[in-house]
């Protein structure tokens, strides 16, 4: 099987979970294989739109079941979960519809909004209609830049020393990641 039929094949699945898991990074990619002919445009925005979607509604479900459990308790803590609960208070539509395009605040939200008075039914429609405005937007970016990251990959051959030097640049990063977010969970970002 070749990488191409792979993707084909499971593309869309791995759109799905990739909106589910990651967010902009994974759809911008299902844009940029949907350009490439590999999946279609309106599959891969189905897929995102699908993913993040559901993924909100489960943690939405979560925080509204365990509003006081400990781990919610624990949670209140944290700042950006109070900042959370305040814009929700303030803006429940606006900020049901928007956190999903702010940073740091995409996971956090749907169980925080679970945890106050908003409807279920509320976050259920306005939900939906961000989760597809969100995937849409995204898929697009991917997708009307393809033509130039095809250019991009065209102009550069890769050697045995380019892929081992990207390879420990993708290790590197991950683990300035794994790094920055442990010092900001000490510090209670």
């Amino acid at each position: 099987m070749t990488i191409e039929s792979f993707i084909a094949r499971y593309g869309l699945l791995a759109i799905f979970l990739g909106a589910w898991f990651e967010g902009e990074t994974a759809v911008v990619a299902g844009g940029l294989i949907a350009h490439a002919g590999l999946v279609t445009l309106p599959g891969a925005m189905a897929a995102a739109s699908l993913g993040s979607c559901l993924a909100d509604q489960l943690f939405f479900l979560i925080g509204r079941y365990f509003r006081d459990s400990r781990l919610a308790r624990w949670a209140r803590g944290k700042p950006v979960f109070a900042r959370a609960l305040g814009w929700v208070e303030r803006y429940p539509v606006g900020f049901i519809f928007a956190f999903r395009f702010i940073y740091g605040f995409r996971t956090v939200s749907p169980f925080a909004i679970g945890t106050t008075q908003v409807p279920g039914r509320l976050f259920v429609v306005v939900n939906i209609v961000a989760a597809i405005v969100w995937a849409c937007t995204f898929t697009a970016i991917g997708y009307l830049f393809g033509r130039e990251f095809e250019a991009l990959l065209g102009r550069y051959e890769p050697s045995r020393h380019t892929l081992l030097v990207a390879g420990a640049g993708v290790v590197g990063a991950l683990v300035l990641a794994a790094v920055a977010r442990w010092w900001w969970r000490r510090r209670g970002v």
